[in-house]
């Protein structure tokens, strides 16, 4: 199985976490289903051309974290996500994505109000891009 993982060797994150996140992702997202067996650790970490460490631990949290689970020589699964856990990533994704937004603006030394205008300007934008704006 493909799994549209997009590393990016010149950022300042840890290719681990890059993984894991986009893995978890598309696992709460339900781009990858409930049941479906993930490719192995060396098969993983050969296609994304990383370590079989790498993969490992990102395999491990995820398991801990309840969104995969492992069969003794079987292999690996998408575990049952339920809405509450889509919801609450839902919502700390998009929270830690605004927080980081808020510590640019603030560092730059824009306003609350200038803050709250530009987050305005930018949702009209994406949600009514045929406004001509975007």
């Amino acid at each position: 199985m493909w799994i549209p993982i997009q590393i990016n060797e010149n950022s300042a994150e840890p290719l681990y976490h890059q993984i894991e996140t986009q893995l978890r992702s598309l696992i709460i997202n339900g781009q990858i289903e409930e049941n479906t067996l993930l490719p192995s650790i060396r098969e993983f970490a050969s296609g994304l051309n990383c370590s079989v460490i790498t993969v490992r631990r990102v395999y491990q949290d995820l398991e801990g974290e309840g969104l995969l689970r492992t069969k003794q020589g079987t292999g690996t699964f998408v575990a049952k996500v339920g809405e509450s856990k889509r919801e609450t990533f839902k919502r700390e994704s998009v929270e830690d994505a605004l927080g980081k937004a808020v510590d640019a603006g603030i560092s730059v030394q824009c306003s609350e109000e200038e803050i709250k205008r530009l987050f305005l300007d930018i949702v009209m934008r994406k949600y009514h891009p045929e406004d001509g704006k975007e």
